[in-house]
């Protein structure tokens, strides 16, 4: 690749200097693979993303096989990956105690929980109501901090249910709340099926603000089903956020929201925030790369704008 693939730098006034991406690829961006990818594709996976810059990788879940047969290996990938460097996280995600507990087993020493705003995916996703998966978050997230770990929290739904249509903002702060006020250090607004619009995205954001929840403890996690995701982020970085989820080469969807299509590309958001000025520490190159390689694993070409551009300049 040549000096043409980096965007001319024209930096916008507003915007954070820097933003942490949030590296979801190989754990939402393969879970619902149907083809069961190898345990040492998937930590090869993430070696090749810590070293293109990110310095969180969400690597796996410890959930339970019968649910999510491609996360049945989660053990083996986080010992495949104690070589990383220093500085790099590889969060994962705990449905419960007991995947809290295999979690720290491995060495785990950060953690996230996945909650819904909405009544009808709480149900469909966890088999509770939106009360009762908080109440059985709350001693998970309880026994995390406990032992020292980093805790996320993931709320789906923020945006549009595919079952209740538009979330009332007050409901989505009521759960981010919930979850706020049980430890979570952290909490990532999800667009789970991508009908977020960017004046949305800044109304809830003022929503959670006068709630209490600062942007310091907000991520956005945007799909982009309707072309919205950097639209999206963008109102979100205007609005003070600079915790960006999304996931290398546009992998993933939701298994249990079937009208969810990918994620946000994380080569389409580099970038966007290197045209923008926004450092990411991330080196661009290294990371279609990394997606290039990804793709042929899987064998079919990545949805990522930004890759297909890159990997098919001369």
């Amino acid at each position: 690749m040549t000096h043409s693939s980096l965007p001319m730098r024209v930096p916008a006034a507003g915007l954070p200097a820097r933003v942490r991406i949030h590296e979801v690829g190989p754990r939402d961006g393969l879970q619902n693979e149907k083809a069961i990818v190898p345990t040492d594709v998937k930590a090869d996976f993430v070696h090749r993303l810590a070293a293109a810059g990110l310095t969180t990788v969400e690597a796996t879940g410890f959930v339970h096989p019968k649910w999510v047969p491609q996360l049945a290996d989660a053990g083996e990938v986080l010992l495949r990956l104690t070589d990383l460097p220093g500085g790099v996280h590889v969060p994962v995600l705990v449905p419960n105690i007991r995947g809290l507990e295999r979690a720290t087993a491995h060495g785990a020493d950060r953690v996230a929980v996945l909650a819904s705003a909405t009544e009808t995916f709480a149900r469909r996703n966890l088999n509770r109501t939106v009360d009762e998966s908080l109440a059985m978050f709350d001693p998970v997230v309880a026994r995390a901090k406990r032992e020292g770990l980093h805790v996320r929290g993931y709320l789906s739904m923020c945006f549009g249910d595919p079952w209740e249509g538009p979330v009332p903002l007050d409901q989505v702060v009521r759960t981010a709340r919930a979850l706020a006020d049980m430890g979570c250090d952290e909490l990532s607004l999800g667009d789970t099926i991508g009908v977020a619009t960017p004046g949305h995205v800044g109304a809830l954001l003022d929503a959670l603000a006068a709630a209490g929840l600062g942007v310091d403890r907000l991520g956005v996690h945007f799909h982009d089903t309707y072309g919205q995701a950097l639209a999206n982020t963008l109102a979100a970085l205007q609005h003070g956020v600079t915790t960006v989820d999304a996931a290398a080469g546009g992998l993933g969807g939701c298994p249990f929201a079937k009208s969810a299509t990918g994620n946000l590309a994380t080569e389409d958001l580099v970038w966007m925030l290197q045209g923008l000025g926004v450092e990411t520490g991330v080196d661009l190159d290294a990371l279609v790369a990394a997606s290039v390689w990804m793709a042929d694993r899987l064998g079919r070409p990545s949805p990522s704008r930004t890759v297909t551009a890159l990997s098919h300049k001369e």
